[in-house]
């Protein structure tokens, strides 16, 4: 196989899935993993793969309708997840109420929390996050109920979004699949959006967790404009397209040290 045909076989690769990682293409076509980052860096250079830390992902406008499962997600970029998590865990008040989103970097804040002994209320669709957090003292937990997504774990339908409907909450820290200056917020699956949708809507603040990958990524669905949000804590870099058109619509941002890959 030569360059072209690699290459060619590479952006089918992360068209359909959305992402690809360097090591297991290496393995799959029998190259280094240095001709594979040659291979992207190329692909790069054309506007169709985004390079991200062990691999590539797809540009804007590419796979809005792909879901990673959320093993795969939960997989990726841990560390950097984790070092998000401790600054919006920093971020809490004790007492407050909050409402904790599902996904991988939700489960990291959980994570974050415990042990802090900020004697929060939190109310999540997240069984993960539930599970997290259950022998955490004096922490209040209600979970939204609603139809169970499998592998995911959340909780989706009208029954969780008219129970988080009815809480005034201080603090909806959200996890989201994208964050884009001119289309905000997005998520792949509607009926998650839409709890999301709710959760905005219930929260004085809304605190947004992403690392670098999501950012300037667009999919299926709108959950909230950019300025929707009062806190965006990110590994981006303060040049960040992204980062500056956040603080453009008077968002705080909170630029986390970047783990070395």
């Amino acid at each position: 196989m030569d360059a072209s045909e690699r290459r060619t076989l590479i952006e089918e690769r992360v068209t359909r899935n959305g992402e690809v990682q360097f090591a297991q293409l290496a393995r799959e076509l029998s190259v280094s993993e240095m001709t594979i980052r040659r291979d992207i860096e190329a692909l790069e250079s054309t506007g169709i793969v985004r390079r991200i830390s062990g691999g590539a992902i797809a540009v804007h406008g590419s796979g809005t309708a792909f879901e990673p499962s959320y093993g795969a997600r939960a997989g990726r970029a841990v560390d950097t997840k984790m070092h998000i998590a401790t600054a919006i865990a920093d971020a809490l008040s004790p007492g407050e109420t909050v409402i904790l989103d599902s996904g991988s970097t939700l489960a990291a804040v959980a994570h974050a929390i415990c042990g802090r002994g900020l004697g929060l209320t939190v109310i999540t669709p997240s069984l993960t996050v539930a599970t997290i957090l259950a022998e955490e003292p004096d922490t209040t937990i209600v979970v939204t109920g609603g139809t169970l997504r499998p592998g995911e774990l959340s909780l989706i339908g009208s029954e969780a979004e008219r129970l988080i409907g009815t809480y005034n909450c201080d603090t909806f820290i959200a996890g989201v699949a994208g964050v884009d200056a001119a289309r905000g917020l997005t998520e792949y699956h509607p009926q998650e959006a839409a709890v999301k949708r709710a959760s905005v809507a219930a929260a004085r603040r809304v605190i947004v967790g992403v690392d670098s990958a999501k950012l300037g990524r667009v999919h299926l669905v709108s959950i909230a404009p950019l300025s929707a949000v009062e806190l965006l804590v990110t590994d981006a870099p303060g040049d960040d397209p992204c980062v500056s058109a956040a603080r453009e619509a008077g968002v705080e941002t909170l630029l986390v040290r970047p783990l070395a890959p």
